[in-house]
């Protein structure tokens, strides 16, 4: 019988071999992450789900049983139901004729975000820490994954000419317009964060702005109760707070996000970490960037208060662009009077994969190569845990 810190430190090897990664720390400290939010029995279960393939509760059952787990079917199916609940995993049932569970990542669009409303100072001290060792290890070994986000601009700041031609990935309102719903919202975890330790976002007081889409990924939020539904132009109207506050519109990397995030750079921890790198815009997928027309430009600094990457620095009277940093949101484009600051195309164009699996496949790929994915496709086809 293995004690409990076993059975967590499995978790961790575990939710490491999946899409997003949790990689351990020469701390330790994500064992003390994961204590505080399963207890020993949800930890053993989570160590015999998928972290890629979503699956019934009888085939979970049915490892469990082989691995010598005494539950009984109807057992397991309440306690995935309560981690479901807590947040801790993935259920969906859109298109299954029964519920189907998989693992969450770690980090965005998962287990600490669906910690919403629920969240302790203390339980956001351990992953802050966390954070902090497992970037600073990633950026040592010089290990980056796909990224999870893209970067949209925001709509006014595309020339009135170049509209019709922006590709619906790049438009956050043609991705809204685009889905049939159902939609939900909820409040930022990042910001509830910062209020809890006392470091208030400096940019805006809304905190709904956690946008999730779609029939299992709004739905799952709202039966955990911790976001409730809104119509297409409630949330609609939340981008155009969103925008009006300078935040940065990021939504899920692919065709079809699940998720739009309003991110800024002193509360958004994904913003707040990486802009601390020296080139922060070669982690993000973005398909534009800002120029400046010297001529114009009246060295009036709007630009650098707006910018949530320090991007922007006035040099010898005139706003220059350190590109290292633009990730392309357009946020300062908006608010320049002068019309000196203008978003450009990028001449090649990142498309993002067609749905979060394809997604989730990409980084899986760039972490394993190819190798790599076709032995996770051979496990899932004969029905082994990946």
């Amino acid at each position: 019988m293995k004690n409990n810190d076993q059975y967590y430190r499995a978790l961790q090897q575990h939710l490491d071999k999946g899409p997003v990664g949790f990689p351990a720390t020469p701390s330790g400290i994500e064992v003390t992450l994961l204590k505080k939010l399963f207890i020993p029995l949800h930890a053993q279960i989570a160590v015999h789900l998928s972290t890629i393939k979503l699956e019934s509760a009888k085939t979970i059952h049915h490892r469990l049983q082989k691995s010598g787990v005494a539950m009984s079917l109807n057992e397991l199916r309440a306690a995935l139901d309560d981690m479901a609940h807590k947040g801790l995993i993935l259920a969906y049932s859109e298109g299954f004729k029964e519920k189907h569970f998989k693992n969450a990542g770690m980090s965005a669009g998962g287990i600490i975000d669906f910690q919403v409303n629920r969240v302790t100072k203390d339980l956001m001290d351990v992953f802050d820490q966390y954070h902090k060792e497992a970037f600073a290890r990633a950026e040592n070994t010089g290990s980056r994954s796909i990224p999870q986000l893209r970067t949209v601009p925001v709509a006014r700041s595309i020339p009135i000419p170049e509209k019709h031609s922006v590709a619906t990935y790049d438009d956050v309102r043609s991705l809204l317009e685009a889905s049939p719903g159902p939609f939900a919202v909820a409040n930022c975890m990042c910001r509830q964060t910062r209020d809890m330790q006392g470091a208030t976002c400096k940019y805006s007081d809304i905190r709904e702005t956690c946008l999730q889409i779609g029939p299992d990924h709004a739905r799952q939020y709202v039966e955990m109760g911790i976001a409730r539904y809104v119509s297409k132009d409630e949330a609609l109207g939340i981008l155009e707070k969103a925008e009006q506050a300078g935040f940065i519109l990021q939504p899920e990397n692919s065709l079809k996000p699940e998720a739009i995030c309003c991110c800024c750079g002193d509360c958004c921890m994904l913003l707040s970490t990486l802009k601390k790198a020296p080139k922060p815009a070669l982690m993000y997928a973005s398909n534009y960037y800002v120029t400046v027309d010297a001529a114009l430009c009246k060295a009036c600094g709007e630009c650098v208060k707006r910018c949530q990457l320090e991007a922007r620095t006035i040099v010898n009277n005139i706003s220059v662009v350190n590109l290292d940093r633009c990730i392309g949101c357009g946020n300062c484009v908006i608010t320049c009077a002068a019309k000196a600051t203008r978003l450009v195309k990028k001449d090649v164009a990142l498309v993002p994969p067609k749905d979060k699996d394809a997604e989730f496949m990409k980084i899986m790929s760039a972490r394993v190569g190819w190798w790599g994915i076709l032995t996770l496709r051979l496990k899932m086809l004969f029905g082994m845990r990946v």
